[in-house]
């Protein structure tokens, strides 16, 4: 948008740190210091204390919903194992010469910067810090003045801003908190509007002027606290030292790295009995006159408008609304302006005159076999199946924003009349705040930066006019009404309830889950007729433990050898649905692992007739195989080729030849990571699940190649590339 496609974007990395401190090359930031390991899976000690959610991370994931449908497309997007490292961005860019470096999040990727390349130290500048809070007082949460009811203050006072974690952790602000240990050592502090005070300094400097034009500076010592007194304690929060005869990185023994590490922001060592404030100073950027401070410059106030009849009241509004609006360097084109004739249209299919056939509703997690799955789904005739609604979980491989994602791919396929429902971002029973179970799904390649995106291909599809916005309303929970609360994004159960109430008398609804089962756990627990309505339940995973000793697929948590992931993601919601009286059929692992050769499907594809739906599926296939055949980190591509399983059996039945059997099992869900989501074999079990147990997977392989080839219910726009084409002429006026 702003005509700068040469600048370097670096995004992770999955180099790693061994236990002994070695960092090795690209690490990237997905973890903070005293969590980083070997491979980016791992916990969210301090990352958890933002909201999953709306006004959390959903929000910022979407831009609030209005990226889509604002910000033009440009021809460079993320391609797995191609996209440039943080560090190789940072490393390339300093080593060019003298460099000045704004760090407006966590410091994690520059600290790793600066103890790997502590000879490049010279050619940083300056740096500026956006984050921090010294002797500030937190405005927010106080009780009014002359109140007359009762009032208890929250964060009135803190000097921190972690309203999430006020009662454990008063003392951080965010940005330092989502990694103390990286900022420790940090040399310039500002708490605000940093690109604005930084470009002030930059520019005063450069004419020999000392000053801001922004805000008053002054100079502190200040540290960053990283752990908590008593100081050489072994509790079991401190990895850098627990268990350890040499502490981590060379610290010091006893040192004032080597106390209670906060490990949540529930952690009962932070709590004071009797109050709600803590009193872990984890991220506390502290003034102090003791050796390890840092002699800094701190913004202390933000300087006012000196031109008193403006309604701005900060001198920097003033001159931040100037740059937004001055000609020089301005953006070049929003998404209308890039496409004129950008119309919003909504693609419906007409199926008048059709017996359809039952209504199906699929639950998905947005991994990469899911979307084959939809596809494929849309491909089967209307009169087998009425794909009725999607539901969507956010605890599962993709991250809840890749909700988007769906969108686009209804819209490529003419389905704009489907709803799509968003479910929950944390397992069932667990805090809505923290990552629990999803914790064990690899952030960086492999991943969620690979399902996110579609491993590069999302930005491929056509983009719909529906998207997730952030636009609510007070009757559904928001403080005020936005401006388009009719745009609000569904829930799950809200869709679930739509579509329970447009069942004709007779029709009752197929289910097809494909990632965790919180979505339908939480339809069975809220809805008391979920069980008259829910004909029967298609569920693809699980691993039942039996006499052969197979294994299960969670490669991330050796020491769970049975589990299989849908299953760990959500063990709770597992026993609720599975130990149920529902009507299920379960397509286990072990039946998955024989419809997941790549060399067959793209064989298959191979000979079928091309349509712009089995292109993108072939291409998408061919870029796993090809990851899975070259890198390490993309070994378990096949497993989500083998969920496609579940879609095709539910469309096809015994046109693939299956074999059934009826099991009576159970789920263990006892919080403990090493057994949970197991399935055993129990006899004494009061309900059975039918269990797909064998099926022809030359039938299999033939009928997904055929559908996926067949010239009916195609493909209405196939991509991108042909939307911008039709986005760039004006439409045709018809005549009469």
């Amino acid at each position: 948008m702003m005509g700068r496609d040469d600048i370097l974007v670096g995004v992770g990395g999955d180099g790693g740190i061994s236990d002994s401190g070695t960092i090795y090359s690209n690490v990237g930031g997905y973890l903070p210091m005293i969590d980083q390991g070997m491979t980016t899976v791992g916990g969210c000690r301090y990352r958890q204390a933002i909201p999953l959610e709306g006004g959390g991370r959903l929000d910022k994931d979407t831009n609030f919903g209005i990226r889509r449908g604002f910000l033009p497309q440009g021809d460079r997007r993320y391609t797995p194992v191609q996209q440039p490292t943080t560090q190789q961005v940072m490393v390339d860019t300093i080593s060019a010469g003298p460099t000045t470096v704004i760090l407006i999040g966590s410091h994690t990727n520059f600290a790793i910067f600066l103890m790997t390349h502590p000879h490049l130290k010279r050619n940083v500048e300056h740096i500026y810090i956006m984050g921090g809070g010294v002797r500030s007082k937190n405005p927010t949460g106080c009780c009014p003045k002359n109140i007359t009811t009762s009032c208890t203050p929250q964060q009135c006072g803190d000097h921190g801003n972690l309203f999430t974690s006020y009662s454990t952790n008063p003392n951080a602000e965010f940005n330092i908190f989502e990694d103390p240990f990286s900022s420790y050592q940090s040399y310039f502090m500002w708490d605000s509007f940093t690109s604005g005070v930084a470009i002030s300094s930059m520019r005063n400097e450069k004419n020999g002027e000392f000053g801001n034009d922004f805000a008053e500076l002054e100079y502190m010592n200040i540290t960053v606290i990283t752990s908590n007194k008593p100081y050489g304690v072994n509790d079991g929060s401190n990895p850098l030292f627990d268990g350890r005869t040499t502490p981590k990185f060379g610290l010091q023994k006893g040192g004032v790295h080597s106390g209670h590490v906060q490990n949540g922001i529930t952690d009962s060592f932070c709590r004071i009995e009797g109050s709600n404030k803590g009193r872990c100073e984890d991220g506390y950027t502290k003034e102090v006159s003791s050796p390890e401070a840092a002699h800094i410059r701190v913004a202390t106030k933000a300087k006012q408008n000196m031109d008193k009849y403006s309604p701005l009241d900060r001198e920097f509004f003033k001159s931040f609304l100037e740059a937004l609006n001055r000609r020089e360097n301005s953006g070049h084109f929003n998404l209308k302006a890039q496409f004129p004739f950008n119309g919003e249209v909504l693609y419906k299919p007409d199926f008048k005159n059709k017996k359809i056939g039952r209504p199906i509703i699929i639950d998905m997690d947005m991994s990469p076999g899911d979307f084959v799955s939809l596809i494929y789904l849309l491909k089967a005739p209307i009169e087998v199946i009425n794909l009725k609604g999607i539901l969507v979980s956010g605890n599962g491989w993709a991250h809840v924003a890749s909700i988007d994602i769906v969108y686009d791919m209804l819209h490529m396929m003419g389905r704009d009349d489907i709803p799509v429902g968003r479910g929950n971002t944390t397992a069932l029973g667990t805090p809505t705040l923290g990552c629990n179970y999803a914790s064990i799904i690899p952030q960086g390649c492999g991943g969620f930066i690979d399902s996110d995106t579609l491993y590069g291909l999302a930005r491929s599809l056509p983009r719909s006019p529906r998207r997730y916005t952030a636009e609510n309303s007070v009757e559904h929970g928001a403080p005020r009404n936005t401006d388009h609360p009719e745009l609000r994004q569904p829930l799950a159960f809200e869709v679930w309830q739509s579509i329970k109430e447009q069942l004709d008398p007779s029709e009752k609804i197929t289910i097809l889950s494909n990632g965790p089962l919180t979505n339908l756990a939480n339809i069975v627990l809220s809805d008391r007729n979920a069980s008259s309505i829910i004909e029967e339940i298609y569920l693809v995973g699980g691993h039942i433990r039996d006499e052969n000793d197979s294994k299960g697929n969670v490669f991330t948590v050796p020491s769970n050898r049975y589990a299989e992931f849908n299953m760990l993601l959500d063990p709770l919601a597992a026993k609720i649905v599975l130990e149920s009286s529902l009507d299920i059929t379960l397509i286990p692992l072990i039946s998955q692992r024989k419809a997941a050769s790549f060399q067959f499907i793209l064989h298959a594809l191979k000979h079928v007739d091309h349509t712009p739906e089995s292109g993108f599926v072939r291409r998408l296939m061919l870029l796993l195989y090809d990851l899975q055949q070259k890198h390490r980190l993309y070994n378990h591509m096949d497993m989500f080729l083998g969920e496609v399983l579940g879609a095709v059996y539910l469309v096809e039945g015994l046109n693939i030849k299956p074999s059934l059997q009826l099991k009576s099992i159970s789920i263990v869900a006892n919080s403990t990571i090493s057994t949970d989501g197991q399935i055993v074999i129990n006899k004494e079990s009061a309900n059975s699940v039918k269990v797909l147990g064998d099926f022809s997977s030359e039938e299999y392989y033939k009928r997904v190649a055929n559908s996926l080839g067949n010239m009916k219910q195609t493909a209405v726009i196939t991509s991108f590339e042909e939307q911008t084409i039709i986005w760039s002429r004006p439409p045709v006026k018809l005549e009469g």
